[in-house]
């Protein structure tokens, strides 16, 4: 199952591959970018648990009032002037 976590598919040609991580689907949606001039787009099926937790932390939009503020992941302090 870890080998189809991020599909890459072509919206111009018949080009579509299976990926285990973000890495190699992102090398080959260049490629096939760069090489073709075509329109990709690539479907992340899954992420590690540290992402997913980091995503749920931080919130939707990033912002304080949308978000965990307890959470170790981030630093809610005020910056320096």
């Amino acid at each position: 199952m870890a080998e189809d976590n991020v599909v890459v598919e072509c919206a111009d040609c018949a080009f579509r591959e299976t990926f285990p991580n973000l890495g190699r689907a992102r090398v080959a949606l260049d490629d096939h970018e760069s090489g073709t001039d075509h329109a990709v787009d690539w479907e992340i099926r899954r992420v590690a648990a540290g992402v997913e937790r980091a995503g749920a932390d931080a919130g939707v939009c990033g912002r304080p009032d949308c978000a965990n503020s307890e959470t170790p992941l981030l630093d809610w302090a005020d910056p320096e002037p």
